[in-house]
């Protein structure tokens, strides 16, 4: 990804002081299927964007989130929901800052580890205007009060990007990370006419693990070639975490690929699925990921054949090998920026189409072998266009599944949209 790619990405929002506290759910109309869409009210002002999505003990729901206040600094936030209790705080603060991106396809994440810590993962501007940002990690002993420590997750200097991180628990009090690593890329080889950098090496995908008091261990490079901007996934399976990314070959073709940590190391990558999806550029669309034991599923938007197709394939061996992928929508209005989720029933994808009237996201459960589709929700449609709608994230539990995704306003200052889908 280039500075010029991401500072493309980057959305300038303005902000009325509006707050929306409610935690009561306002069913909407029934749709067809066992579930229905319930509109989920969020605490984020409006200006908010980016918001990641994740499950933690004690029957909570943490959702995070920027928001970019008009003449002030951007501001990473985060609350947590019960739904018996509701919203259980007013939303807290992470960090601030004018060198903290607001990117709305690279988003910040937050993970809970089981001894009870808070981690909070964002890009941060180099200092300097050095050209560059990186991935920064802090973590917090007091569910979210404060967040005394802030460490660079990557440990060069260079004036290029880092980014498109996914995190997961390495154990009781301790983080896995991967991210996109561009240290390897010669920037300082930019045309001066064009301002595009003469590479000479590529994207890399790497991974390290970080203890309680965020302290580093050693850098793997999982992939040293990859796609320059699209997400990172993780997912624990029974056999350790299995990363996905979209891969990046000698010949420009960008398939899905794979890795698992096991046995103290990362496996060599393996493709999901042939696609031979060949493009020039980075399209912005990782994959998603999600495991329950020994089953993986796996939702990626690809163009190989020429048609936009959201597919989706399944694992039953923590990810040495995929199934046949199933097609979860095909055609000219598919975006992808797909989410994916697993219970003990169903996988559920949610993604977004675009066309002449607007942007829908939809929703799908599938049979846990995929043979068939369950339902088919159309959860909301969307004011936003283009990227100002971001990428929409799924978590799902016992009761059913939460999305929060990124829209606009009438005055077209975004905001965060959330849709509970149960029985």
């Amino acid at each position: 990804m280039t500075t010029r790619t991401a500072l493309a990405l980057t959305l300038a929002f303005s902000l009325p002081l509006l707050a929306a506290c409610q935690r009561d759910a306002a069913p909407a109309k029934p749709a067809n299927g066992d579930y229905a869409v319930q509109t989920w009210a969020l605490p984020a002002e409006a200006g908010s964007m980016a918001p990641d999505l994740v499950l933690a003990p004690g029957d909570r729901v943490l959702l995070s989130w920027i928001n970019r206040r008009a003449g002030r600094r951007n501001a990473l936030q985060f609350a947590s929901y019960n739904e018996e209790a509701g919203w259980q705080s007013q939303p807290r603060t992470i960090a601030v800052g004018n060198s903290l991106i607001a990117n709305a396809a690279d988003t910040p994440h937050l993970l809970a580890t089981p001894d009870g810590a808070l981690w909070a993962q964002w890009l941060q501007r180099q200092p300097d205007d050095a050209g560059g940002y990186d991935v920064v990690l802090a973590r917090s002993r007091d569910g979210g009060m404060g967040w005394t420590q802030i460490t660079r997750v990557n440990d060069d200097a260079r004036p290029v990007e880092h980014g498109f991180a996914a995190l997961w628990a390495a154990g009781v009090d301790a983080l896995g990370i991967a991210w996109l690593d561009g240290r390897a890329q010669d920037v300082a080889g930019a045309s001066a006419a064009t301002g595009h950098a003469d590479h000479g090496g590529a994207m890399q995908l790497r991974a390290n693990r970080f203890d309680m008091s965020l302290n580093r261990g050693v850098d793997a490079v999982v992939d040293p070639r990859t796609c320059d901007c699209c997400q990172v996934a993780v997912a624990q399976t029974a056999r350790g975490p299995l990363l996905a990314w979209r891969d990046r070959d000698d010949g420009e073709v960008r398939d899905i690929a794979t890795a698992r940590f096991e046995n103290g190391a990362w496996t060599a990558p393996k493709a999901v699925h042939a696609d031979g999806w060949k493009i020039d550029a980075c399209p912005v669309a990782g994959p998603a990921l999600a495991a329950s034991g020994d089953t993986v599923a796996v939702a990626w938007y690809s163009e190989a054949g020429g048609t936009p197709t959201l597919r989706l394939a399944r694992s039953t061996n923590a990810g040495d090998a995929f199934a046949a992928p199933v097609t979860v929508d095909a055609g000219a209005g598919v975006l992808g920026r797909a989410a994916v989720a697993l219970d003990a029933r169903q996988v559920w994808v949610a993604w977004l189409r675009e066309d002449a009237q607007g942007q829908t996201l939809m929703l799908a459960r599938y049979a846990p072998d995929l043979a068939k589709p369950l339902q088919t929700l159309q959860v909301a449609t969307l004011r936003a266009r283009g990227l100002a709608s971001g990428y929409p994230k799924l978590a799902v539990d016992a009761g059913g599944a939460w999305l929060a995704w990124t829209d606009v306003g009438e005055d077209g200052v975004a905001q965060l949209k959330g849709a509970r889908i149960t029985r």
